[in-house]
């Protein structure tokens, strides 16, 4: 049985679980939670502190012994908004790498949101239809439309709860103009937010995090509901009435109050008052909390990833492949013609897997590249393979770590003149044990390419034999003849032959 860990390091707690996969499913064994308010400093003078670092370090510690006491065998760890924004959050994860051995990837909001919507959808009842999901941490706020089970919109916006304390609320218990500010700037990021999502009239409203929890238990202890309610729905009017209230009271008079505590005091009035003014905004009459969050959805991404007989492998790879699709309708890119291109460098993974010997992972990479390869001409036809990589190892694309979309952006990126060499721009961004499986993979794409040389709807099918020194590509001429793709393949054969160290024959069956 496959063991996970997914970490997540947060601008307000680190967190921990650790998951044992049993019948393609998750089980989880092991969790574990530290508040180490990584973003205080972070939003006040865009540093991580000393302290911070101190403590968040102890807590990865203690995780570290947890994973090897469990056997893990995969973690993935990632950081949020404050690593996002510290001047001096890359140097902090060296440390953690030096001291953990773990390469802490920092995503991005849009990709926390995708991540957090995939740990509610795969573990709460009830979600199959229109859906919001709201995530208040220590430095973001994630706002995701959900429809099927399928993320329709999202949005990440700079209002966590951390981040808007250190930033509005020096005062205890905070000012009435100090809440005021805060206030007018929730609502212009709620105006921003707007632009991008539009809930209309959805049938649940999904809250994760610390202070959608303590929201939740302080509602249901003043209407006198059992805790242990799972599908309670908070109303908006207790969500408005508690941030009133809170506002009103010291710290040490909140932390007595059902589910808040005395770190969750702290930073309840920013979490609070964005949550009543977000119920308000979209006119939503109240919301249901849910334990998942983001490190649910990591742990969901790697069964995905490794289980292809899961559900969730499935709408991984759906999200995913419709993620590609939208970048390629974003920049003009017709469907139907990047298709063929598609399915024959697919084909050409495949038939040429005895030669190639790439990981399984690089036919998703090797082709999104042929789908998105022409993207670049939306800038400017002149250099337009150098656009489209830059386009695409900068863009977000859900499902793709940035590692991956800098693998895919290099195969796209040398399928004219150039070639991949170790110190190109380019290749200086792909790690350096995928130089060589980049090259290889570059060379399915140029053939997939010579396969369709603007044939519209006339496409080629090809038979590919492998022998022992050379390798038999057969065309099978289509209504208008296959002269210019068998010129075109010939022209790949020198290249071929370098990389594969076999002959390229083309010929007509």
């Amino acid at each position: 049985m496959q063991t996970f860990a997914a970490i997540d390091i947060g601008s307000n707690s680190c967190r921990l679980k650790i998951a044992r996969v049993v019948q393609h499913r998750l089980r989880t064994v092991h969790e574990d939670r530290e508040v180490t308010r990584l973003g205080a400093s972070v939003f006040e003078a865009g540093l991580v502190s000393p302290d911070a670092m101190a403590a968040t370090l102890r807590a990865l510690k203690r995780f570290y012994k947890a994973v090897q006491m469990h056997s893990a065998d995969q973690v993935r760890a990632v950081a949020t908004a404050a690593m996002r924004d510290a001047r001096n959050g890359r140097a902090f994860l060296a440390w953690v790498k030096d001291e953990t051995g773990w390469d802490v990837e920092i995503i991005s909001g849009l990709e926390e949101g995708r991540l957090i919507h995939r740990g509610v959808m795969n573990n709460e009842p009830g979600t199959a239809g229109r859906c919001l999901l709201i995530d208040i941490g220590g430095g973001s706020c994630e706002i995701s439309l959900s429809a099927q089970r399928r993320i329709v919109q999202t949005v990440s916006l700079p209002l966590g709860a951390v981040r808007l304390t250190q930033e509005f609320l020096k005062s205890d218990p905070p000012s009435k103009d100090e809440i005021s500010r805060m206030k007018k700037f929730v609502a212009r990021e709620l105006r921003k937010a707007s632009r991008r999502v539009s809930p209309g009239r959805v049938r649940l409203v999904i809250a994760t995090s610390g202070t959608a929890a303590a929201l939740s238990i302080a509602s249901q202890a003043m209407r006198k509901v059992p805790a242990s309610t799972r599908e309670y729905v908070t109303p908006a009017k207790d969500v408005h009435k508690l941030a009133s209230k809170l506002t009103k009271m010291k710290n040490e008079a909140r932390s007595a109050i059902p589910g808040i505590g005395p770190r969750r005091s702290e930073i309840i009035v920013a979490g609070a008052h964005v949550f009543a003014e977000l119920l308000q905004h979209f006119a939503l009459p109240g919301l249901r909390y849910s334990d998942m969050g983001l490190r649910d959805g990591i742990l969901a991404q790697m069964l995905a990833e490794s289980d292809a007989r899961t559900f969730a492998h499935q709408q991984y790879e759906r999200d995913r492949w419709e993620a590609v699709l939208e970048i390629c309708r974003r920049y003009g890119v017709d469907h139907k013609q990047a298709e063929p291109v598609r399915a024959h460098a697919a084909q050409l993974f495949r038939d040429l897997a005895a030669i190639h010997e790439l990981p399984p992972d690089y036919q998703a990479w090797l082709e999104a590249a042929a789908m998105l390869r022409d993207i670049g001409k939306f800038m400017n036809y002149q250099g337009h393979h150098r656009h489209a990589q830059y386009i695409i190892a900068n863009s977000e694309v859900f499902g793709f770590t940035p590692t991956q979309r800098v693998v895919t952006s290099a195969i796209a990126r040398y399928i004219g003149k150039s070639r991949p060499e170790p110190e190109g721009r380019t290749m200086r961004q792909v790690p350096l044990e995928e130089h060589e499986h980049v090259r290889r993979a570059v060379v399915l794409l140029r053939l997939a390419v010579a396969l369709n040389q603007d044939r519209a709807s006339d496409v080629l099918r090809v038979r590919v034999r492998v022998y022992p020194k050379r390798v038999l590509m057969e065309l099978s001429p289509g209504r208008t003849g296959a002269e210019l793709e068998l010129w075109s393949l010939r022209k790949e054969a020198a290249y071929f032959r370098e990389v594969f160290r076999r002959e390229l024959l083309v010929t007509l069956a």
